[in-house]
């Protein structure tokens, strides 16, 4: 029978990546995002073992509501993938509370209310899971002008050590990737940012990350991807509380 897994934030990016992968490797897949038109596009793409769903992450009703429809649509619900985030260029000084609450809801939030529904979910369904959070190498070591992205991934990270040790006693898993400098659009707009707070062009703003990396490539969606594949797989049965870096050598830990 196939396994069921939903990723939120699915629509393009690392997100769409990894439905795709999970499709793949024989997941029904539910693509979650904010965005109703891209979702169904996406899961059209995939196939007839997809569906859209549309829910703001950081409301935690909406995610509660969207979970309970993959689980009505597929009937079962193995793995959660907490993929959706934002990442805005935020020096110290330009950081308002409206922004504040925007990317610690979304980055922070997200993760919790997916973790939250889906443990509900896995014990109404009298079974274990997995729970996959997307951090970052800057929830590893902190990035220079990334504030408020940051420091709300090392939160991530926290929170899937706390998930995992609450949960293992259920065979619930809690695992984090954390990406590199991936080739998506939300990349090439914190480069912008980046280049034009320091009065110079894209690909500078670019290279202030991608001059550390030891592959001397940047990732590729699919590279991420990999790797959730295989915390989503069966080969990490033993593994919780974990984040594994895939950033082609930048961070060392």
């Amino acid at each position: 029978m196939s396994k069921v897994a939903i990723v939120t934030g699915a629509a393009q990016g690392i997100g769409l990546a990894i439905a795709k992968r999970l499709y793949a490797d024989g997941f029904k897949v539910a693509v979650l995002d904010y965005n109703e038109a891209v979702a169904q596009k996406a899961a059209t793409e995939l196939g007839e073992d997809a569906f859209a769903i549309t829910a703001d992450v950081s409301n935690r009703e909406q995610i509660i509501t969207a979970f309970d429809a993959v689980v009505d649509q597929f009937g079962d619900l193995d793995v959660v993938v907490n993929n959706a985030g934002i990442a805005p260029t935020t020096p110290i000084d330009t950081i308002t509370p409206e922004l504040f609450h925007k990317v610690y809801d979304i980055n922070v939030g997200g993760v919790l209310w997916g973790t939250q529904a889906a443990t509900a979910i896995f014990r109404k369904l009298g079974h274990g899971g997995k729970i996959i959070n997307a951090t970052s190498q800057a929830g590893i070591v902190g990035n220079p002008n990334l504030m408020l992205y940051s420091s709300s991934k090392f939160a991530v990270r926290g929170m899937t050590q706390i998930a995992a040790r609450d949960l293992a006693e259920e065979e619930i898993t809690v695992n984090a990737f954390a990406p590199g400098i991936v080739k998506t659009p939300m990349m090439m707009d914190i480069a912008h940012q980046v280049g034009k707070n320091a009065g110079k062009d894209d690909a500078w703003g670019l290279n202030t990350f991608a001059k550390d990396i030891a592959m001397k490539r940047l990732s590729e969606p699919e590279d991420v991807a990999n790797v959730v594949a295989f915390l989503a797989g069966p080969d990490s049965n033993y593994i919780t509380g974990q984040t594994i870096i895939v950033d082609g050598g930048i961070q060392f830990h």
